[in-house]
């Protein structure tokens, strides 16, 4: 298509209209590259598409919700890469945006026959969903739930936590002690739990200093009684970060296995999309589905420029290319000779793009 026309007749502004109605990122891609076709039957079909998308949006509830962009996660999983929590709740967004979709397609098969064709395409991870869902929570964090031995690691780190701090609230609570504090209060520094210590004091708290304040008025001090709990709890840390990593290795492993379909069911997604959007368009324009035709002929009824505001826009039919192949358009200055030339124009682009035009049956 010759890109001095799509300019000049603002396609581009169209595509700016479909891509505010786009669920994706991955929809919007498509619109992107959106480009009027030559092919017949590809028109014929796109603006099927098109209808169906439309009567979806006026009377169903289409489950689009959690597609997300995942292709740079499984280009990582491929690689043989640990993928992170986030990345995972992510992936298993799109497996049950995928599950959605086919089970929507599955039930209405008949009246929906073309977009059917992509949703009954998809194809439905449950397993891999439930992994992710059974091992990362909502908020990112791989679930005590996740394995046994992440269970119990947790609980021993739960049970040193309320040793050490039951040790230090001792500690702080003591008068023989406070006298040497800033503050009665157990902090951490360094991931180790510490009590705020005066300077002059230092020799009164014995142990290992973490840190002190910006005046050098107080040091952060491990007390030696703890010492030995602390270590204890370092090391059940490190353990609960081998056995995460450990589990979302095992997760990405099963991303790896299921990135191929993944990928083609983004695809199908993505077309989804773009039909939605087209569809959507097509109704808040209060657009029709056009007839086309291999004759060179053109017929708008009432066709309205897409482009104007629809309240004040004056409509124009046009025929032309069947009885007669020149049609001249005469008129004063700002008399809408422009505007019917490039209502023409645009709506021949839309129509070849797949997208119902502003005009009558």
């Amino acid at each position: 298509m010759n890109e001095k026309t799509l300019r000049v007749l603002e396609f581009a502004k169209i595509k700016e209209q479909l891509l505010a109605q786009a669920s994706s990122s991955l929809g919007r891609e498509k619109i992107d590259e959106l480009q009027p076709m030559t092919d017949t039957a590809s028109v014929v079909q796109a603006l099927q598409e098109t209808t169906e998308a439309r009567a979806i949006y006026r009377t169903e509830s289409f489950p689009l919700q959690g597609l997300i962009d995942v292709r740079p996660s499984l280009r990582r999983a491929l690689l043989g890469a640990t993928l992170r929590p986030e990345d995972l709740l992510e992936i298993a967004a799109v497996c049950a945006c995928s599950r959605r979709a086919h089970q929507f397609f599955g039930k209405k098969a008949e009246n929906y026959p073309l977009l059917s064709s992509y949703g009954q395409q998809l194809v439905v991870c449950r397993e891999l969903e439930e992994s992710i869902d059974s091992a990362i929570s909502e908020f990112g964090d791989v679930k005590d739930s996740a394995s046994s031995t992440l269970r119990k690691i947790r609980n021993d780190i739960r049970t040193l936590q309320s040793r050490l701090k039951q040790r230090l609230d001792t500690m702080v609570r003591s008068p023989a002690v406070q006298k040497f504090l800033q503050e009665p209060i157990v902090t951490v520094r360094n991931d180790r739990y510490v009590v705020p210590v005066k300077q002059e004091y230092r020799g009164q708290v014995p142990g290992i200093i973490h840190d002190q304040s910006a005046s050098g008025a107080t040091l952060f001090v491990e007390p030696m009684a703890v010492v030995e709990i602390n270590n204890d709890l370092r090391r059940k840390e490190a353990e609960e970060e081998q056995e995460i990593e450990r589990i979302l290795g095992e997760l990405s492993l099963e991303v790896q296995a299921a990135a191929p379909m993944l990928q083609k069911n983004l695809a199908l997604l993505a077309q989804l999309d773009l039909a939605m959007a087209k569809g959507k368009l097509g109704y808040l324009q209060k657009a029709t589905a056009p007839l086309i035709n291999e004759s060179g002929y053109l017929h708008l009824k009432n066709a309205r420029h897409p482009l104007l505001q629809p309240e004040t826009v004056v409509p124009s039919t046009v025929y032309l290319g069947k009885d007669f192949n020149v049609l001249l358009i005469t008129g004063p200055n700002t008399g809408g000779k422009t505007v019917t030339l490039k209502t023409v124009g645009l709506l021949a682009l839309m129509a070849q793009a797949g997208l119902h035009i502003p005009a009558d049956e």
